[in-house]
């Protein structure tokens, strides 16, 4: 089965949680990307989210906080997103940049707008008390 490897921030702030849209889409996605041939979990991350968001990840705050797998959001059935979600610290201002269009900040409640693999981790985090309603 096709499998989609993506690495993601996951990055809470009073029970909410960092997503961002892209230009063109219809869903919201944690921010990050997929990992450049040779690139470890952690070069992935920071690079994704300094193009992305403009801010600097502390490469020593790094935590793995899970793996989560489910259907590509935009392809055939069978493709699948695995998602290696890590915390992190930053330095820096949060804003859009590349093909970011929109940077907010969701709920539980938002859970119907984000990607299939994005739902798998809200769930986790509602049920562990991490993401409000």
């Amino acid at each position: 089965m096709p499998l989609i490897d993506k690495i993601a921030w996951l990055h809470l702030h009073e029970g909410r949680i960092l997503s961002t849209r892209s230009r063109g889409k219809d869903r919201y996605y944690l921010p990050g990307g997929k990992r450049e041939p040779g690139e470890t979990d952690a070069q992935t991350l920071l690079r994704e989210i300094r193009e992305e968001l403009t801010v600097a990840l502390d490469p020593a705050s790094l935590q793995p906080r899970g793996v989560f797998t489910a259907p590509a959001h935009g392809h055939a059935p069978e493709v699948l997103v695995q998602m290696t979600l890590y915390a992190a610290t930053y330095t820096g201002t949060l804003q859009p940049a590349a093909e970011i269009e929109e940077v907010v900040w969701l709920s539980y409640r938002h859970r119907p707008q984000v990607s299939a693999v994005d739902q798998l981790i809200f769930d986790w985090l509602h049920e562990r008390g991490e993401l409000v309603e």
